[in-house]
């Protein structure tokens, strides 16, 4: 199987092309040409990245059937290069202030906004066979940032049921208006403590729960978030959460 640079995603065809580690050894996650004795060539952000590398663009064409334009390979390259080991690991958002990495700036309001203003949340889960399953959910009651989200269901729902058995999850926001949206991965939690469900029970939840905060089919929902991916000005970014 090919290895592909996970600096600049060239598609490496033999070990000559492989990186070198300190030591003069081969590495085999980044090219010659990005990484030499255990540092990275180019001190660059990933967009200086794609820039430097639609450069190379009639080289890229020689390989095709049909010819791309420059900008069509820029655009190609900002959706991939966030996938990258190398961009992936360096593009974090802290729950607790702005990130300093400039393609990410604002994302985090952004996402708090949608989660605040948005009636409708997606969240999904995977079924005993393996599938992904989404629901369309009223919006979380409470937050902790960006990294974790209480929502309200019933105790004897199919996505409770799910979430017992595989607790992995993901939650997803679309704001239609500008068309941006947010995916977030991570973990669901199912609590059913008293200090949690009185947490997030508002006036009104009784259409729902008759019995009130003790009512048997009333839980909570925790969402913790590991990283996601936000789409924006048709330019999507994937980032960790810490």
């Amino acid at each position: 199987m090919t290895k592909i640079c996970q600096s600049c995603g060239m598609p490496m065809m033999n070990e000559s092309l492989y990186g070198t580690n300190t030591d003069g050894s081969k590495n085999s996650d980044y090219c010659i040409y990005c990484y030499k004795n255990g540092e990275f060539i180019q001190n660059c952000t990933m967009d200086e990245m794609i820039e430097h590398c639609a450069g190379f663009i009639n080289e890229v064409n020689k390989g095709l059937p049909q010819p791309i334009t420059k900008e069509e390979y820029i655009g190609q390259m900002k959706m991939y290069f966030p996938h990258l080991k190398r961009w992936h690991n360096e593009i974090t958002i802290t729950n607790d202030m702005i990130p300093e990495n400039p393609a990410l700036v604002g994302i985090k309001e952004f996402i708090e906004k949608m989660t605040d203003t948005l009636p409708v949340t997606f969240i999904s889960s995977v079924d005993e066979n393996g599938f992904p399953c989404t629901k369309a959910m009223l919006s979380p009651r409470v937050r902790e940032g960006i990294k974790v989200f209480y929502f309200t269901t019933n105790m004897f729902s199919l996505r409770v049921a799910h979430y017992k058995q595989n607790p992995k999850a993901c939650i997803y926001f679309c704001d239609t208006t500008n068309f941006t949206a947010a995916m977030l991965r991570g973990t669901m939690e199912i609590l059913t403590d008293e200090k949690t469900k009185q947490m997030i029970w508002r006036d009104g939840d009784t259409e729902y729960y008759p019995g009130g905060i003790t009512d048997p089919n009333y839980c909570v929902l925790k969402f913790t978030a590991i990283d996601g991916r936000f789409y924006s000005d048709y330019y999507p970014r994937s980032f960790i959460i810490e």
